[in-house]
């Protein structure tokens, strides 16, 4: 479903990513994590097309992205940002619905489409006529997630959808995350910096450092055959302090 090759990148004299070749099958959850820097987020950010590799090429679903088609295929994903990225002077209702309207969708359609994803991402219908302003920063997510949803695409990207929100309200959405990939059965990649949440989200853990990809695997074979010293670092330094007890 998203095929990237060879992939390069470089602001300035500094290289973000150093020819990365990253296949993700149909279905399928996978996580990018590493330090802050690695190129993680660039690297989301090229494969939806917002931002052009040097070298190399994206496919998504077998079609190669180009200036032709990135807007075609942007109708193909979904994309969730850190604390939502939702328009503040729009409700959240007409944050979710932009597109849709842009696309001419009759109103009977989408106000059916909205209705079913705000069921599947658990949010009281209330609050979709609120401004980002007056709902929280969980609530938020759900919306944008909707907005991620709202065209039925065939890929989610989520970079760093959770950073940013309270421990007790991260820890009920990743559950909820977690079951909406399960029930939908879309091809998902997830950008975050936390071990635990993409193990719990992930079937797949790409691990990258310095704009290389240095393991990828599930995260018994990374925590059990870590690929080097830097691994086995990343892990112990994510490890809980409630192991000490």
């Amino acid at each position: 479903m998203i095929s990237v090759k060879n992939i390069e990148k470089s602001y300035s004299s500094k290289k973000v990513l150093k020819g990365i070749d990253l296949d993700i099958s149909k279905g399928k959850t996978v996580a990018l994590i590493g330090p802050s820097g690695c190129g993680k987020s660039t690297l989301l950010r090229i494969i939806m097309g917002l931002i052009e590799a040097d070298t190399g090429t994206v496919s998504i679903a077998g079609e190669i992205l180009s200036d032709k088609n990135v807007l075609q295929l942007r109708h193909k994903m979904g994309y969730v940002i850190q604390k939502g990225g939702l328009f503040p002077h729009l409700t959240a209702r007409e944050n979710t619905t932009i597109t849709a309207e842009y696309l001419g969708w009759e109103s009977s359609k989408i106000e059916k489409r909205l209705y079913e994803l705000a069921e599947l991402v658990q949010i009281d219908k209330k609050l979709l006529d609120r401004k980002p302003d007056d709902i929280s920063g969980g609530q938020a997510q759900r919306i944008s997630l909707i907005r991620a949803l709202m065209l039925d695409p065939e890929i989610i990207l989520l970079d760093e959808p959770l950073g940013s929100i309270d421990p007790l309200v991260r820890h009920e959405l990743q559950t909820d995350l977690k079951k909406i990939f399960q029930q939908l059965q879309k091809t998902v990649l997830l950008v975050t910096h936390d071990l635990g949440e993409a193990a719990f989200l992930g079937s797949e853990i790409v691990l990258m450092k310095d704009g290389e990809i240095i393991q990828q695997g599930d995260i018994r074979s990374i925590m059990n055959n870590p690929a080097n010293e830097f691994v086995e670092q990343f892990i112990t330094a994510q490890r809980s302090p409630l192991e000490e007890y």
